[in-house]
């Protein structure tokens, strides 16, 4: 998954896909309310909402125990997590309720033809990862010393960017931390962007947070390397020390098992 950047705004590509798709898609209807029956634009509105509120409610479905623990993570849609199959439902629902003509009928059609057309053409575009190597750069241990990032090759590694200062960081942190001590077959390191050690110690004493391998970046050394502007960035790397995908943004425990599945399953 490729990172873009607009100006000061950055998005997973994913993520842009689905704004270039929704946006395609209700200026689709725009016109086609005006051209073919104005209940095309009254449809759109309610087919959005309708998909998007049950391709929510289906991921929170598929991912019951885990929301069981957290429940306000149902609200959290800026994690991602949305099942289409579900919104395609939704989506059907509103059209059954609400489409009552022909004309009415194709213009439904060729919008959400319009929209996935636009959506996929922007997924195709920015889905491809780069397998860009480990750099060998050194980077200062937090507890002391110092260790070159291609020493962790031969096993799959998370590379988690962060800073203190960060709000999404700070929310992710600790599943972050709670998942990192956890696993034994996947190495997490968690590399600070730019601030003392002083800073990074007093954050995780305040917050009581315990994290092993946390290295310090003053330099910005990684993201630089991965082309990955933004905090916080979740790098998954394969044993070969070649990226595999690139989580942009704060993430999920859905998405973060998700993507330690396909990266162990290799």
């Amino acid at each position: 998954m490729q990172v873009i950047s607009i100006g000061p705004l950055v998005f997973a590509g994913d993520r842009l896909a689905a704004i270039v798709g929704i946006g395609a898609f209700m200026a689709a209807t725009s016109i086609l309310s005006s051209r073919l029956d104005p209940r095309v634009g009254r449809w759109s509105t309610w087919a959005l909402l309708g998909g998007l509120i049950m391709a929510r409610l289906g991921h929170v479905i598929e991912h019951a125990a885990s929301f069981a623990v957290e429940p306000w993570r149902v609200f959290a849609v800026w994690q991602g997590g949305f099942s289409w199959p579900w919104g395609a439902a939704g989506i059907a629902l509103v059209s059954a309720a609400l489409v009552r003509t022909r004309r009415a009928a194709i213009g439904a059609v060729v919008s959400l033809v319009i929209g996935l057309f636009a959506w996929n053409v922007m997924w195709q575009l920015t889905s491809a990862t780069p397998s860009t190597p480990m750099p060998e750069v050194a980077l200062e241990r937090a507890e002391g010393g110092s260790v070159v990032l291609t020493s962790f090759v031969g096993r799959p590694v998370i590379v988690n960017l962060w800073a203190s200062w960060c709000p999404p960081c700070r929310r992710e942190m600790p599943m972050m931390a709670e998942t990192a001590a956890a696993r034994d077959d996947v190495t997490f390191l968690f590399v600070n962007q730019g601030e003392e050690r002083t800073t990074i110690e007093g954050y995780l004493n305040n917050e009581n947070i315990t994290l092993s391998n946390v290295l310090l970046d003053a330099r910005m050394d990684v993201p630089r390397h991965y082309s990955t502007p933004g905090l916080p960035v979740t790098l998954f790397i394969g044993a070969d020390g070649k990226l595999r995908s690139v989580h942009v943004g704060e993430i999920s425990r859905e998405a973060l098992t998700g993507a330690l599945n396909r990266l162990l399953a290799e």
